[in-house]
């Protein structure tokens, strides 16, 4: 089951119980459904943990002590139920990259399936890459051949195989985080903080932000200018301008800073080359969903749509969405900044773009790291398993099999031949 809390994340939380009353209310109503839902005698065999992201790993940057607060608060709150509670960490981003790869090869069965009573490995061994989009970090995860080795290879053993994956996480590469970069950078470079020009926002939309609002996060705080004061207004007035959109959000990444003939990503990040099919989930989904792109589909219709959506005003696109949204504003900010991360990041072009699966959910299963997160830490994957390996893929298992019923044809022949000139 899956029960989503309302409200702000727990980096978020005021550690006052009035201003924090709403979120608690829904942490409530969530662990009261999943009390309900597991049988009692089943409650004191029930693992609980807590994995906190990339939120509260800016937190642990920006106030270390308030973290630590905050993770004892819900160590506390889940051991009051009757459940067995195990942990409450904050993960690193090469571990929420890593949950989220295990996710998603999880629900597409390329781990192992049952066949003929064995636990075999399917599909001669192929993977899913995973692509996920947070709001303060983003995170890329896929197999590579079994000698590559680097800081951001990690090796897993799962089923009795084991994976050479590749996996690194961008903080403040968020989709929330990284929207407040591009206002950051508007701010800081007008003269009038009473009329910013945002290219993203549609026409006739605007909007009035504090200076704290924008500039308090770790991830904007080294725009700050001279004419901060936490409590200033900004108003942002919208364009609806697909191209210098796209300028803008590509001015906040570090595209240059690889040395010369290193598979790169951003950021001065080594990356090996794509391979495979990859699954986009979350903040992926979301814009490709904003753009009717999700799926398998062109790196043009992407495009396309990218531009339709970005030259329509704020009137028409709340026609359009009738309020169904609340992040309309940004859906031309979201589709800029996945295709600039997914191009000019992470090197998807036309090639290989349809290698890209937008996705929520697989057979009605969300995508999220959480999943990975709880197999691995309940020891639902077993390092080791009982399974019949199948080290050859799928096109030579059929040739060798082919290749054998031909033989027994042959043989059969043979042997019909054979008897008929004994006879």
């Amino acid at each position: 089951m899956k029960c989503q809390v309302k409200g702000p994340g727990i980096s978020d939380l005021r550690l006052d119980s009035a201003k924090d009353k709403m979120t608690w209310e829904s942490f409530n109503h969530c662990m009261s459904e999943i009390t309900k839902a597991i049988p009692a005698k089943q409650h004191i065999q029930t693992p609980v943990f807590l994995g906190a992201t990339a939120g509260m790993r800016l937190l642990q940057q920006k106030n270390p002590e308030r973290s630590n607060t905050i993770l004892r608060k819900m160590q506390n709150y889940l051991m009051g139920y009757p459940f067995i509670f195990r942990n409450a960490s904050i993960m690193s981003g090469l571990e929420e990259g890593l949950y989220g790869w295990i996710t998603v090869n999880y629900l597409m069965v390329c781990f192992i399936e049952n066949s003929m009573d064995a636990w075999v490995h399917p599909h001669g061994a192929k993977t899913v890459g995973s692509l996920d989009l947070g709001g303060a970090s983003t995170q890329i995860a896929f197999a590579i051949p079994d000698d590559a080795e680097g800081e951001d290879i990690i090796k897993v053993s799962l089923y009795g195989y084991d994976y050479n994956i590749y996996t690194h996480s961008f903080l403040c590469y968020g989709k929330n985080e990284a929207e407040k970069r591009v206002l950051a950078k508007l701010s800081k470079e007008s003269s009038n903080w009473s009329n910013v020009k945002n290219p993203c926002y549609p026409a006739g939309y605007n909007i009035t932000m504090t200076a704290e609002d924008i500039f308090g996060s770790e991830c904007t705080k080294n725009q700050i200018t001279s004419k901060y004061t936490p409590t200033r207004n900004i108003t942002f007035y919208g364009q609806s301008n697909a191209e210098q959109c796209k300028l803008l959000v590509r001015s906040i990444f570090n595209l240059t800073s690889c040395q010369e003939g290193e598979n790169c990503s951003f950021d001065g990040v080594s990356q090996p080359q794509l391979s495979g099919d990859f699954m986009a989930y979350a903040g992926f989904y979301y814009a490709a969903f904003s753009l009717n792109v999700t799926g398998s589909k062109s790196m043009e219709s992407f495009n396309d749509n990218r531009m339709e959506l970005c030259s329509n005003n704020w009137k028409t696109l709340k026609e359009k969405h009738q309020g169904k949204d609340i992040h309309v504003k940004s859906y031309c900010f979201s589709a800029n900044y996945v295709h600039t991360i997914l191009d000019d990041g992470y090197k998807f072009n036309t090639d290989n773009w349809k290698s890209l699966n937008f996705q929520k959910e697989v057979n009605k299963t969300s995508i999220a790291w959480s999943l990975g997160y709880m197999l691995k830490l309940s020891s639902m994957i077993p390092a080791e398993g009982k399974i019949l390996k199948l080290p050859i893929d799928n096109v030579l298992f059929t040739g060798l099999l082919l290749a054998f019923s031909a033989l027994t044809i042959i043989t059969l022949m043979y042997l019909l031949i054979a008897l008929a000139r004994y006879c």
